[in-house]
């Protein structure tokens, strides 16, 4: 591994606990419940520390997930768009959650930030995205204007190029919908070298709480009923058909002999699949399928 991308690693490690460490503390304070610690080590070689809260009383659950893995041989997930990669030893580090709240007005939202070297060569991803059930517009715009402004000081163009890539990629192709209002994705960035693109992540992991956060509060007392629950797990169905079909960080977890536990608590607790369901025409639920098309939010 090339000794000053080697250097970097205690930086590294460093921002990224503090990263989960910081978000764990803001979803405490929200939720007042703590979360559990999982602290473990890989045999292939590094480790992580998993944070989860399951069945509380505003996140049904909750996972936020630091990893710093090794391995000796990239798996095909990794070397398909990087074949002169194959064989290479390899390390990735970052931080990944994924929170499913109990509230059906209070969108499931998905954020990780990573930084991965594969000998000589390293590139940071990452990334946000907001799902939510019953969509509200000021809410997406909310979380897509955090989003902007923890781009801009890098270039007036990452937001634009950034929520792009998430459109795309957050897509559920045999269904024909977005996962849901998007946000911003990114992968292979080194941009203007380590500094550039390290700062760049740092900025995008520090926006979370500021962008959903906000949305916990202005949701959290709306009430519902069954109907409202019932429709969250239909459509937490399609969380799952996405994660496990199409996934590239669930793929390359499972292929690389990741820890299971870790690598699939981004799974809602309870999600439904029903035949041919259609929302009544007009209703709440219908209103949804408006929102899983790419749209400007900004």
């Amino acid at each position: 591994m090339n000794t000053e991308l080697a250097s970097r690693h205690a930086e590294l490690r460093e921002y990224f606990t503090g990263l989960q460490a910081a978000i764990v503390g803001g979803l405490e304070a929200a939720g007042g419940a703590t979360f559990r610690t999982d602290i473990w080590e890989r045999a292939e070689g590094g480790g992580g520390i998993s944070r989860l809260i399951e069945d509380a009383e505003l996140f049904e659950r909750a996972g936020v997930l630091f990893s710093d893995v090794r391995g000796q041989t990239l798996p095909p997930s990794a070397t398909a768009q990087r074949p002169q990669l194959a064989g290479r030893p390899w390390q990735a580090m970052g931080v990944s959650l994924v929170l499913h709240p109990r509230n059906p007005y209070i969108p499931t939202v998905h954020m990780n930030v990573r930084a991965f070297v594969a000998g000589d060569v390293f590139w940071f991803g990452g990334g946000m995205d907001l799902t939510p059930y019953y969509p509200f517009e000021d809410d997406a715009r909310h979380f897509h204007q955090v989003c902007a402004r923890a781009l801009a000081p890098h270039g007036s163009h990452y937001y634009h190029r950034f929520k792009t890539w998430c459109d795309e990629y957050f897509y559920l192709k045999h269904r024909q919908e977005t996962r849901g209002v998007g946000g911003i994705f990114f992968d292979d960035l080194d941009e203007g070298g380590f500094e550039a693109a390290f700062a760049l992540t740092r900025d995008v992991g520090n926006a979370f709480l500021p962008a959903y956060l906000p949305i916990v509060e202005r949701r959290r007392e709306s009430p519902y009923g069954e109907r409202e629950r019932d429709f969250q797990a239909y459509r937490r169905g399609r969380y799952v058909e996405f994660n496990l079909v199409f996934d590239r960080g669930t793929l390359f977890g499972l292929q690389s002999g990741g820890r299971t536990e870790s690598i699939l608590m981004s799974m809602p607790p309870l999600a439904r699949w029903r035949y041919c369901y259609e929302p009544e025409p007009g209703s709440p639920e219908a209103r949804l399928s408006e929102f899983l098309v790419p749209r400007s939010w900004v």
